[in-house]
């Protein structure tokens, strides 16, 4: 019998009190946590074995229910000093998640709150008890469904009306979800990375000033910059490039984000042909995918998109292979780059596209998150090397 996620004691009545109403229909049952109600979003996997707080509240998630595939999720509790959201008056990230196993009392000593409460406090729908190994396979073969999560602890369900919302519903593909996790107003960030048993510091002498475009930006993205000597200033997404000008940066930033990079390209991309022929630029993720799109590129959507923190990617250049976190449903389509747009990295999973600089300009980006947060630590030289960029272009 299926443990109750809540206290770690037996359920006395195993009927589903959560569903997974999938658009073709199908319904899979389990036991809900987490906060109650519905939601409707896009269904992906992510294979990261930990970090499962900054998975959840990283706004590239917005419009997705994540299944997870290691089984055990919620062991270590959470805490807010992993938190990846900035704007915490934003949409959280992920409309839901799915386990395998139920989840048990925290056992960390950074623990200061019990999954199930936490999800709860940010209104995101929990579903256990699910053989996620089928529902991955089911992704891989079929590609990433929309759903319905639905939790009632009654069990009560009207299911028609949740199979009509699944179905109903348009998809990611042409969605900008941008303005759903964007900051509201400019600030300054100086907070650098965490370090064990001082936690996380305070840029004292910044040597660099970056302007961040926030499409749904990460703190480990800012603290990874500010460990890099750049004091930050983050602006909203549809900030025009004269503002952004005005504030006499040494280089431009574009984040990661959420949804589909053509539509929020609509106003994006003007923008950053203005300023990559002015400033040196590094983009990740969607900044990535922005960047493409600037200078004439494509981006399509994927079969089942990469979501994990154990992704192999080779730098061309060299041969070098580092171990990234990644999280995208769009890729770039290496055959619309034109000749001022080098591949620079490439998927040894798929062999997508992940990372591009220009010939022409001080500019370069890549797919994957080498901020990591969660995930290895291969990639943190790209900071440093942004670092370098701006220090020859003064």
């Amino acid at each position: 019998m299926p443990t109750q996620p809540q206290t770690g004691q037996l359920w006395d009545d195993p009927k589903p009190t959560a569903l997974l109403v999938l658009a073709d229909g199908t319904v899979l049952e389990g036991l809900g946590f987490g906060a109650t109600g519905h939601a409707v979003g896009e269904v992906c996997f992510n294979t990261a074995m930990t970090g499962y707080e900054e998975i959840l509240t990283d706004p590239s998630y917005a419009g997705q229910i994540i299944t997870f595939t290691f089984p055990h999720i919620g062991n270590v509790g959470t805490n807010e000093d992993d938190i990846e959201t900035v704007n915490l008056a934003a949409t959280p990230g992920a409309r839901g998640v799915v386990l395998h196993a139920a989840v048990t009392q925290p056992s960390n000593y950074r623990a200061t709150r019990h999954l199930d409460q936490w999800l709860k406090s940010r209104g995101v729908i929990g579903l256990a008890g699910l053989d996620t190994r089928a529902l991955t396979a089911l992704i891989r073969e079929k590609g990433m469904p929309n759903a319905v999560i639905a939790h009632e602890p009654s069990g009560r369900f009207d299911l028609a009306a949740l199979k009509r919302q699944a179905r109903d519903w348009p998809g990611l593909l042409g969605m900008d979800l941008v303005p759903m996790v964007t900051t509201g107003q400019r600030f300054t960030w100086h907070e650098t990375p965490w370090v064990w048993g001082e936690g996380y510091g305070e840029l004292r002498e910044p040597q660099f000033h970056v302007v961040a475009i926030d499409y749904g930006i990460k703190r480990n993205i800012l603290r990874q910059l500010a460990g890099n000597g750049c004091r930050v200033t983050v602006v909203p997404a549809q900030t025009s490039a004269a503002d952004i000008l005005a504030l006499k940066p040494d280089g431009i930033f574009l984040s990661n984000g959420p949804g589909d990079p053509a539509a929020t390209g609509a106003y994006a991309v003007p923008v950053i042909r203005t300023l990559i022929d002015k400033l040196p630029t590094f983009g990740i993720c969607l900044g990535h995918q922005m960047l493409a799109l600037a200078v004439g590129g494509k981006t399509v959507k994927m079969h089942q998109g990469h979501h994990g923190a154990n992704h192999p990617v080779k730098e061309i250049k060299t041969g070098k292979v580092e171990i990234t976190s990644m999280n995208h449903g769009f890729a770039v389509d290496r055959s619309s780059l034109p000749a001022n747009a080098v591949e620079t990295h490439v998927s040894l999973f798929d062999g997508s596209n992940c990372g591009l600089t220009l010939t022409d300009r001080p500019a370069f980006s890549v797919q994957f998150h080498p901020e990591a947060s969660p995930g290895p630590r291969d990639s943190h030289a790209l900071f440093a090397r942004f670092a370098a960029l701006m220090n020859e272009f003064r």
